[in-house]
């Protein structure tokens, strides 16, 4: 993406006491300039070649989870969202169309309601395996502790080494993945 790319919003969520969150700022992009056949394949090779390998086409759950091992990378192919991001009492967010969003790990993410034709495209860090874990005060710690291992990535998924990610998270002293 060129130096000129859109700086993201930031969104900081915190622990319920069932859904961590994560000390990292939630990223959103608006409308990214996406060339290529398909915004779905601009955004494959967007994530591919920023170390954030895409992992599957689909849509958001429309109940409430989270990862506790891995970063997560959103871009909306098509159609629009609003998800819940933050857990059941979290901040609702419309995106649409064009906008990408970053979840750090433990981030909890719900679909409310979704366009008919609403799709994303996924990708994940390269070292990093996605687990799926719901909000409950039970296993909260013990998630925690699984977040607070997840280093921060190279690059962001869709700026490179000199994007918002790198510059955000990395100013927080949290652990750094290779």
């Amino acid at each position: 993406m060129p130096s000129s790319a859109p700086q993201p919003e930031q969104l900081r969520l915190f622990s319920d006491g069932r859904t961590p969150n994560s000390p990292h700022p939630v990223l959103i992009y608006r409308q990214l300039p996406l060339a290529g056949p398909s915004p779905a394949d601009a955004f494959e090779r967007l994530f591919d070649c920023h170390l954030w390998p895409s992992a599957w086409r689909g849509t958001v759950y429309d109940y409430h989870h989270y990862h506790s091992t891995a970063h997560e990378v959103l871009g909306v192919a098509s159609g629009s969202v609003r998800v819940m991001l933050g857990g059941e009492n979290g901040q609702e967010v419309e995106l649409k169309a064009g906008d990408a969003v970053v979840l750090p790990a433990g981030t909890g993410h719900c679909a409310l309601h979704a366009s008919e034709d609403f799709q994303v495209v996924a990708g994940y860090p390269v070292d990093q395996q996605y687990d799926m874990q719901r909000p409950d005060a039970a296993t909260h710690d013990a998630a925690r502790e699984r977040i607070a291992q997840v280093g921060v990535p190279i690059s962001d998924p869709l700026a490179g080494t000199q994007g918002a990610l790198v510059t955000l998270w990395r100013g927080e002293a949290a652990p750094v993945s290779r």
